[in-house]
């Protein structure tokens, strides 16, 4: 097993922004994942399981929902110290970051945001620890990019809510012991419903044959005639806002885990080019190598840069969606072009599990694509330059 070696660059000397609390939520998430992720995770990936028994782990170094106020079971940390974990733990693995982001952002988020004060205490406390493990219901088969357009459905039946439909890529959904479920009233408004393991009716079943995320559990969300306690509904928004405002806070995450992966490439490139020797002399030393690198550096640099900067707006409550779109489409571009150079650097070790540049790049094959794809994050960067939407 080869020891984790990673050193995190810092060009720019980016510590000195943090406070000191920042850099111990980091430097303890990044022991963690030393000790507990890297000796295991090109194993899982390889199976395509996920690592159940990390689960613990991860919430205690405050993976799941650091933002949540203390009295729910959070840490009560604000968003940079948030980005810091998604970055360490990403730095380990995509699929592992996706667990965590989505029990963080779209599970827990929204039971503290749109939720009652009897949901928040019933769920939050337990999602906290890991003891519950959520999911997020919003892509369907036929409705990815837009999501208004869903067909899953609840009806009014006096004394509960009777739901159908299906829900698609959903990750953590295959061990969930809870779902949050965003569909559609009578009158076609969107609302989210917690629906719980055992309800008749609720399914979940895994998705296999991924190249990508392997090390994450991906399944759909099947609901046949399942009843809903009227209790379920989040009663404190409805309509489209309400899953976006969730996928902001995720998409904020994102940006900071995808400079974790790039840093991972970059750090093991940098050590491989050093080390290894072709016509007598390390690679590091010839000048397209050290483009390569140099490069990567400056791209790595530029995510930290914006992306601290996003951070202050978040904790400030200034941040908007458009730039919050803005740095996960940047960042994720940015990773996994240096992941694909990382991998040209290590040649053909470069492919195997015996480094993590390849399982890097293609967990980011997907991280490219989830919680708004490269595309129409570009699009909503558009419209609200210009005021005009390219949509429809």
């Amino acid at each position: 097993m080869k020891p984790d070696l990673f050193q995190s660059p810092d060009y720019y000397n980016l510590d000195d922004l943090l406070t000191e609390e920042h850099k111990l939520v980091r430097d303890s998430a990044r022991a963690w994942v030393k000790r507990e992720v890297s000796p295991i995770i090109e194993e899982y990936a390889q199976k395509a399981e996920f690592p159940k028994q990390i689960i613990k782990g991860l919430g205690e170094i405050g993976g799941f929902g650091p933002y949540i106020p203390q009295e729910y079971g959070g840490a009560g940390l604000d968003h940079i110290s948030y980005g810091l974990i998604m970055q360490e733990i990403e730095r380990g693995d995509s699929g592992v970051r996706s667990t965590s982001s989505v029990q963080s952002s779209l599970v827990m988020y929204p039971i503290w945001k749109y939720g009652n004060e009897e949901q928040r205490l019933k769920y939050l406390p337990k999602l906290a620890t890991g003891e519950y493990m959520g999911c997020f219901g919003l892509t369907e088969p036929d409705h990815g990019s837009n999501p208004g357009g869903m067909t899953t459905n609840f009806k009014d039946m006096g004394d509960h809510y009777l739901l159908n439909g299906a829900k698609m890529w959903i990750s953590n959904a295959p061990f969930a012991d809870i779902a949050v479920v965003w569909a559609k009233n009578e009158e076609g408004r969107i609302h989210g419903l917690i629906v719980e393991r055992g309800m008749e009716g609720f399914t979940t079943p895994e998705t296999h044959n991924k190249w990508s995320l392997r090390a994450s559990s991906t399944g759909e969300l099947i609901f046949d005639n399942v009843k809903v306690p009227k209790e379920n509904l989040l009663p404190n928004k409805s309509g489209l806002g309400a899953p976006l405002g969730c996928l902001d806070s995720a998409r904020y995450g994102i940006a900071w885990g995808a400079i974790g992966a790039a840093m991972d490439c970059y750090d093991t490139a940098l050590r491989y080019a050093k080390e290894r020797i072709q016509f007598d002399k390390p690679i590091a030393g010839t000048q397209l190598q050290q483009k390569k690198l140099a490069e990567m550096i400056t791209e790595i640099t530029k995510a930290q840069l914006l992306t601290w900067r996003l951070g202050v707006l978040k904790n400030e409550g200034r941040a908007t969606t458009a730039q919050i779109s803005m740095a996960k489409r940047n960042n994720v571009d940015m990773a996994i072009n240096i992941a694909r150079e990382a991998r040209q650097i290590l040649g053909g070790m470069g492919i195997t599990g015996e480094y993590s540049i390849m399982r890097h790049m293609m967990n980011l094959e997907s991280v490219i694509t989830y919680e708004g794809t490269h595309d129409i994050h570009l699009l909503i960067t558009g419209m609200d330059i210009t005021g005009i939407s390219a949509f429809k």
